[in-house]
C-alpha cells in the first residue's frame, strides 16, 4: 500500500482537449512526508508506518527528537510490508501515477446543530392549514412500548465534523513541480484541511 498526506486546496474543472468535456476535479497539495517510525507485529503487536507532515514554527524541547513536524500520522500496513519502509525515507507524489484509483480520508465540514430536515433529509409536516410552526418538526419519535427513545433514532443534533472516506477516485493529473494532485470528484473537508491519500493496492 502506498500512502501520503495532503492538504485540500479547492475544486475546479479541467477540459479534455479532444472532446472538450469538462471534468470536476479536487486539488490536493501533497508535499513529501518523512518516515518517522516503523512498528512490526513481533515487537508492537501490529504492523504500521508513522510519517511526519509539514513543519512547526516553534518546537518544544521534548519534541525535538521526533522533529518539528506539524502532524504525525500512523498508517496500518499488511504484516511484513513495514520492511519496505526505512526511517528517514521521503515519500512524495512520484508514488502515484495518472489514471490510477485512490482512497481519500478526511474530516467533513462542521454544520453545527441541525434539524432532522437538514441532517437526515426528513420531508417535514404537511404544509396545510393549522400546521404553522410544525413544517420542519420531526413528528412522532417512538411507540407506546417501550416508553423511551430507542437508541440510534434519527433526531436533531450535531452535524458534520466526522471522518469520511471517499473511495475509488481517479487521478486525473499530477503537477510534480507544484506538488499538486488532481482527483476526479469531490473530497471531504474545507479548503486547508488535511487528507489521507491511499492507493487501492
Amino acid at each position: 500500500m502506498r500512502l501520503l498526506i495532503g492538504k485540500k486546496l479547492g475544486m475546479m474543472q479541467v477540459f479534455d482537449e479532444a472532446s472538450g468535456k469538462a471534468t470536476p476535479v479536487s486539488l490536493v497539495l501533497a508535499e513529501p512526508v518523512t518516515v518517522t517510525g516503523i512498528k512490526d507485529s513481533e515487537k508492537h503487536g501490529y504492523s504500521a508506518v508513522q510519517v511526519g507532515y509539514g513543519r512547526k514554527k516553534f518546537v518544544k524541547r521534548p519534541q525535538v527528537k521526533i522533529g518539528s513536524f506539524a502532524l504525525l500520522k500512523e498508517f496500518r500496513v499488511d504484516n511484513g510490508k513495514e520492511n519496505n519502509f526505512h526511517l528517514g525515507d521521503q515519500i512524495g507524489l512520484d508514488i502515484f501515477s495518472k489514471g490510477e484509483k485512490l482512497d481519500v480520508f478526511g474530516i467533513s465540514k462542521g454544520r453545527g446543530f441541525a434539524g432532522v430536515v437538514k441532517r437526515h433529509g426528513f420531508a417535514g409536516g404537511p404544509k396545510s392549514h393549522g400546521q404553522k410552526h410544525r413544517v420542519r418538526a420531526p413528528g412522532s419519535i417512538g411507540s407506546t412500548t417501550p416508553q423511551r427513545v430507542v437508541k440510534g433514532k434519527k433526531m436533531a443534533g450535531h452535524m458534520g465534523s466526522k471522518r469520511v472516506s471517499v473511495k475509488n477516485l481517479e487521478v486525473v493529473n499530477i503537477d510534480s513541480e507544484k506538488k499538486i494532485i488532481f482527483l476526479k470528484g469531490a473530497i471531504p473537508g474545507y479548503a486547508g484541511s488535511l487528507l489521507e491519500l491511499r492507493s487501492r493496492l
